[in-house]
């Protein structure tokens, strides 16, 4: 397969992303207009060492994922949400592998973001302004395990 010139650097504004329930629910729903958390950090611990004043020894100490944040124009009739409201509202929790996927112009995935056993931490909807003229805004806050990126 020939690759497209488009795909370097490839766009931002392209992309999906899959929840993957045991059911059939929510298969449609794969369009939202932002994703962010996409980042992780290594921590640490410090180590003083007797008699060294100089500096302090920083050792690895494990990894930290922000929230995975998802944001779309409100959907009442969703699915997902229903799911985020059952564990918020009701504390029944039936965590879901995420996928987000970034694609190239022809719709084909370049590079997937593999989130494990996420569930909501918060939803949230836009402010209601008479004077302006925007669409509501619903955004789902969630926590996961880890992720990993994938070439596909």
């Amino acid at each position: 397969m020939e690759e497209s010139k488009f795909d370097y650097p490839p766009v931002s504004f392209h992309f999906r992303v899959e929840f993957k329930f045991s059911d059939q629910r929510a298969k449609s729903e794969i369009n939202f207009q932002e994703v962010s958390g996409l980042n992780k950090e290594m921590t640490t611990e410090d180590f003083t060492e007797g008699g060294e004043n100089r500096f302090v020894y920083r050792f690895p100490k494990g990894t930290k994922y922000p929230n995975l944040v998802l944001k779309r124009g409100m959907k009442p009739d969703s699915k997902i949400i229903d799911w985020a409201r059952d564990a918020i509202d009701h504390f029944d929790f039936q965590p879901v592998d995420i996928t987000v996927t970034l694609l190239n112009p022809d719709h084909n995935p370049l590079v997937a973001w593999e989130f494990v056993k996420c569930w909501p931490l918060k939803w949230a909807t836009s402010d209601f302004k008479g004077q302006d003229n925007a669409i509501v805004i619903e955004t789902l806050e969630l926590n996961y395990n880890y992720y990993t990126q994938k070439k596909v």
